[in-house]
């Protein structure tokens, strides 16, 4: 619990962070990133299908032998890819530390850059 009042407090510092209601939980945006990874996963084959606003699953991954920290991102049973590995220490700090957390398609762009393409928001449940 410490850990996370601490991890709220230093939230507060970033003017970005928006509270959420949600399915009657309150929420509170932690992160939006892209999606990294979009070329090599299910992302692009479900490209069509993929809509602003839906959920997204957000797995550990800490045997990663890439990334300790890294955090599988999937739709619908799929992988998509990861959340980026220069922003996902903190989301995984909180899941390891049994923080509830959920993840949304917050944007999708047709662009020539992947990493453009998806946009995720990652909330806190408070």
């Amino acid at each position: 619990m410490r850990w996370f009042l601490n991890f709220v407090a230093g939230l507060v510092l970033i003017a970005t962070s928006h509270i959420a209601l949600a399915q009657g939980e309150i929420r509170l945006l932690v992160q939006s990133s892209p999606l990294a990874g979009f070329r090599y996963y299910a992302a692009e084959a479900r490209w069509q299908e993929m809509k602003e606003g839906q959920a997204l699953t957000l797995i550990r991954e800490p045997e990663n032998v890439h990334d300790k920290n890294a955090i599988r991102v999937e739709w619908r049973g799929e992988k998509l890819g990861y959340l980026p590995r220069r922003e996902n220490k903190t989301v995984a700090a909180a899941m390891d530390a049994g923080d509830k957390i959920d993840a949304k398609i917050a944007k999708l762009r047709e662009h020539p850059d992947p990493w453009q393409r998806v946009l995720i928001d990652v909330f806190v449940a408070l």
